[in-house]
C-alpha cells in the first residue's frame, strides 16, 4: 500500500496569506505544538514571517517536533504582468527556505496561487463564477506566462517542484478554469495541487470532487483535505456572500461535517498509488473556532477511513 502521510497547516489555526484579515494571530509555536499533539507529521510554513524566515532556526523548530516541512503557499497576481518579477523573487525566497530547513530526501514543493482574494468581482462571487468574469485569450497568456516564469525560476534556484493551486476568489477556481490552465503549461514546469474543498466551492457541489480527480488526475502531484458544507454554499450563493463571509459562516467545516467524499478520494488516490503528502486543511479566520479541538477531530475522522 503507498505510504500516504498526513500534514496539517497554519491556515487551519487562523493565519491566512490575505491582507487586511483582522484578528488575534495564533503564535506558530502554539500552533506547531497542537499541530504536533493531534496526530499529524508534517506542516506547511504559513505567511513568510509566521514561522522562522532563518533556515537554522526553522528547522529546530521542526526536528524538536519530529515534524517535516512540506510546503509554502505564495500568491502571485498572474493576470498582472508588472507583478511577475516581484513575485518570482518572492517564490523563489520562499524555496530557498524551503530547501534549507526541508528534508533533501523528501522535499516540500512551493505552492503558487493566483493572489486569490484581491480582484473584488472575483472575491464577491466565489463559488459561483460564470464564464463571463473569466480571463480574455490574451490576459490567460499573461497570467500562465507569469505562472511559468515563477516555476522555473524556483526550479532554477533550488530545485524544488512548483505546484498550482487552484483557489476559490481568483482567477482559476472553476473545472473550466483549472483545464485552461492546465492545457496552457507543461507538467514538466508545474504540477496541481487538488483541494477537495476549493474544488467542491468552485464547481458547485462536493459530488463533482470525484469527477475532478479523474479529469486531472495526471496532473495531481500534491493533495489539500478540505471538506465543504454544500448547504452553508448553496445558502452563500443564495444570499449572495462574498468569500471570506462564507469563509466565517464555514462553507469549509471540519471533516466529514460537509459532502466531500474523502472514502472514495482516498480509494482513489490509493489506486493511483499516490506517494506523498495528505494536507488537511480547515480555513478559519483569525479567532475563529477551535483549531486544536478541530484538528484532533479531523484527524480522527481520517483515523475512521483508513488514515
Amino acid at each position: 500500500m503507498p505510504d500516504i502521510r498526513l500534514a496539517n497547516a497554519p491556515c487551519s489555526w487562523g493565519t491566512l496569506e490575505f491582507k487586511g484579515i483582522a484578528g488575534k494571530q495564533i503564535a506558530y509555536s502554539q500552533m506547531l505544538d497542537e499541530l504536533r499533539a493531534t496526530g499529524y507529521t508534517g506542516t506547511e510554513l504559513g505567511n513568510w514571517g509566521y514561522m522562522p524566515t532563518d533556515a537554522a532556526a526553522l528547522r529546530s523548530e521542526l526536528e524538536s517536533r519530529k515534524l517535516s516541512l512540506r510546503g509554502a503557499y505564495v500568491p502571485v497576481a498572474l493576470a498582472d504582468s508588472t507583478a511577475h518579477a516581484e513575485g518570482a523573487d518572492r517564490a523563489v525566497r520562499t524555496a530557498l527556505l524551503l530547501a534549507a530547513a526541508g528534508d533533501a530526501d523528501d522535499p516540500a514543493v512551493l505552492v503558487l496561487a493566483d493572489a486569490n482574494g484581491t480582484d473584488p468581482a472575483r472575491t464577491k462571487h466565489a463559488g459561483r463564477i460564470n464564464p463571463d468574469m473569466g480571463l480574455a485569450p490574451s490576459a490567460w497568456d499573461v497570467f500562465v506566462r507569469g505562472a511559468v516564469a515563477v516555476a522555473r525560476a524556483v526550479a532554477s534556484a533550488t530545485g524544488l517542484r512548483t505546484v498550482f493551486h487552484h483557489h476559490c476568489a481568483g482567477f482559476v477556481e472553476t473545472p473550466a478554469e483549472i483545464a485552461q490552465f492546465l492545457s496552457r503549461t507543461d507538467p514538466k514546469d508545474i504540477g496541481l495541487v487538488f483541494d477537495t474543498g476549493h474544488y467542491a466551492f468552485g464547481a458547485g457541489s462536493s459530488r463533482r470532487v470525484s469527477e475532478g480527480l479523474r479529469r486531472f488526475g495526471d496532473r495531481i502531484t500534491y493533495v489539500h483535505f478540505k471538506d465543504c458544507h454544500d448547504g452553508i454554499a448553496t445558502e452563500s450563493r443564495r444570499q449572495g456572500r462574498g468569500y471570506f463571509e462564507s469563509i466565517a459562516q464555514g462553507v469549509f467545516c471540519e471533516l466529514g461535517q460537509g459532502g466531500v467524499d474523502f472514502a472514495a478520494t482516498l480509494q482513489w488516490l490509493r489506486q493511483r498509488q499516490y506517494q506523498g503528502w495528505i494536507v488537511v486543511e480547515q480555513d478559519v479566520l483569525p479567532g475563529m473556532g477551535s483549531p486544536k479541538e478541530s484538528a484532533a477531530r479531523n484527524r480522527a475522522f481520517l483515523r475512521t477511513i483508513g488514515l
